[in-house]
């Protein structure tokens, strides 16, 4: 990869086509990869690049004695529309029957492994009943996000009314494919300084944008940077799986980045963007030029800023070192959480069995209540309750007091004092975007960087993606809303990519988002915001329901629990651009559900 900064001689680098098998076979591996960074200088300052070694050649399109074949049902066995999971050989198929023809593709979601035929057949593609991922029925390519690889499509043939299937051992075992991708090629020596496109935050949105440039077959330089010390990886398991290590974590492994000339640049702050010289500076006084632009940032947590805050053993939760000095404070003591929503609670769920005690501090009479809702929140809240969690509810914290620096007590506005060893705050978080403020580019007042459907920014080149914009939801009337889930910076990195490459491609994905605690799993799609009025249907109590949030007489947002595939087939239809009316749910009856959402 032509990371080389301060070398004379440029390296001599081949697109070849890399077999999707094979690199997913090395990342099941070695997820954390092998190698070490090279260090480079540049403008007099080490920096350290991931960089590519050359990888050995894959072998050629698997032979008859790498795959198998057999019938694995008769042609009547499936109606239109219909989804079966079938055995074959080595392992498992999700057999789809669309428009009287057969598709047969690889059963699990390479993101989380949820099982598909669990899922929503729709418009030609098939919804992962967990996570709302979508993946087209007759390529197996993923087409809506959360996740980065799409499925493996298998020979069908039908013969004698039998369906046969034919698929690679490989791909029955390996359950996912990587999209073939171009190489790097190298800049040459006189642009060892630049580069064709940099991208700041290496998130979701950073990588999927570096991923889909390579996927289009863009072949010049590409340089992710990042705050972060690792490469691109899963921050939302951090507050559900506290003690998760960074390797397990990885987005991609080492050797993923070599191979396709993905630059990463880790435990860099840019403070300066030049958009007139089209050019960034880095705190050290290192310096990147580019020729696009996408900003990724992120966002920064809220902090507090009550009496003691300079305490030890108070945490936001923002990298795996954080979320790791937490369980091993907490362990067998006494934890205390500021703020119930998402972050908050799901650090609670998950601490309630290492810790001693655990208690949530928040302002709101109800965790979630914002989001989800007077009567949700206290079902959750009660959920809580039972695996002993204590709540300060419609609180604040007053003082954080120490016992030879490190925290020992949380005082209450309400006067209450809870013994604490450790702290955790998640009471939100600011735009990322103060490096911005100088640049040119567009902020709004509260520091978001307001974008097109496209994803570009005010100025021509610059593009921005992820948890610091402000975007036009295509299904509220391009509304300008600010997401911050990890789907939707998936979508955006994506549509970023795109239109780097003058596509034209719109930001138009539905957003969905999902938590789960104490084994359970909420889902929830769409935009409630301004929400006024919640029809609940199932059983609160049992957490087995499905909340349907209207404004006026639509339903703008629907969450569930224990009612798989609702949100994913809710998600559907507000897709595909029908409204859905309140009156349609207020009855109990769910037949309208059962149309395809065309």
């Amino acid at each position: 990869m032509g990371g080389c900064f301060s070398k004379p001689k440029p390296v001599e680098l081949k697109i070849e086509v890399v077999l999707p098998e094979k690199e997913r076979s090395k990342e099941e591996l070695s997820a954390s990869g092998k190698g070490s960074p090279r260090a480079y200088q540049g403008n007099g300052t080490a920096r350290h690049f991931h960089t590519e070694e050359r990888l050995p050649a894959p072998h050629p399109y698997p032979g008859p004695q790498d795959c198998v074949e057999a019938a694995v049902c008769h042609v009547k066995d499936l109606e239109n529309g219909q989804m079966r999971e079938v055995e074959l050989g080595w392992g498992k198929v999700l057999l789809v029957k669309d428009n009287g023809e057969f598709h047969a593709l690889g059963h699990k979601c390479p993101h989380y492994g949820a099982p598909l035929v669990k899922g929503v057949l729709s418009r030609g593609r098939v919804r992962c009943p967990w996570h709302g991922a979508c993946f087209n029925i007759s390529t197996g390519d993923l087409e809506d996000f959360p996740g980065l690889d799409s499925l493996h499509k298998f020979q069908v043939k039908i013969e004698k009314e039998k369906v046969y299937v034919r698929a690679s051992k490989q791909a029955l075992q390996l359950q996912r494919r990587t999209k073939v991708m171009a190489k790097c090629i190298s800049p040459s020596a006189g642009h060892s300084g630049s580069t064709n496109v940099l991208i700041v935050g290496a998130g979701a949105a950073g990588l999927v944008c570096a991923e889909t440039l390579r996927q289009e077959g863009f072949s010049d330089r590409i340089v992710l940077c990042t705050l972060d010390r690792h490469l691109p990886y899963d921050r939302p398991k951090l507050s559900k799986s506290l003690d998760v290590q960074p390797e397990q974590l990885a987005l991609r492994p080492k050797e993923f980045f070599r191979a396709y000339g993905i630059e990463v640049l880790t435990e860099a702050q840019v403070v300066t963007v030049d958009v007139r010289n089209k050019k960034v500076v880095f705190k050290d006084g290192f310096k990147l030029e580019y020729s696009k632009l996408l900003l990724a940032p992120g966002s920064s947590p809220k902090t507090l800023s009550c009496k003691g805050k300079e305490v030890e053993n108070v945490f936001t939760i923002r990298t795996p070192e954080d979320a790791n000095r937490v369980v091993r404070l907490a362990r067998g003591r006494n934890a205390i959480v500021v703020g119930a929503g998402f972050l908050g609670m799901e650090v609670a769920a998950y601490l309630t069995e290492k810790a001693h005690s655990v208690s949530v501090v928040e302002l709101e009479e109800t965790p979630f209540r914002r989001f989800l809702g007077e009567r949700v929140g206290r079902a959750l809240m009660k959920m809580f309750e039972n695996n002993g969690v204590k709540f300060y509810m419609q609180t604040e914290v007053l003082e954080l007091r120490a016992q030879e620096g490190k925290l020992k007590e949380v005082v209450l506005k309400s006067s209450k004092v809870i013994r604490a060893d450790v702290c955790v705050v998640g009471i939100g978080a600011v735009p990322a975007t103060g490096f911005l403020r100088q640049s040119g580019i567009g902020l709004d007042s509260r520091g978001f960087i307001p974008v097109n459907k496209m994803m570009q920014t005010n100025v021509p080149g610059v593009f921005a993606a992820g948890d610091a914009v402000t975007f036009p939801l295509a299904w509220r009337n391009n509304r300008k809303v600010n997401i911050p889930h990890w789907q939707m910076a998936h979508a955006q990195g994506r549509v970023a990519a795109q239109n780097m490459l003058a596509q034209e491609a719109e930001i138009s994905t539905v957003p969905y988002l999902w938590t789960a605690m104490f084994g359970k799993s909420l889902r929830y799609t769409g935009y409630g915001e301004g929400f006024d009025d919640v029809i609940i249907q199932g059983d609160l109590e049992e957490l087995k329901f499905v909340a349907f949030y209207t404004k006026g007489d639509e339903v703008i947002a629907v969450a569930s629990m224990n009612y798989d595939p609702i949100v994913s087939k809710v998600a559907e239809v507000l897709g595909s651009g029908r409204a859905i009316r309140k009156r349609e749910v207020e009855t109990g009856d769910m037949s309208w559900l059962t149309g395809k959402g065309s």
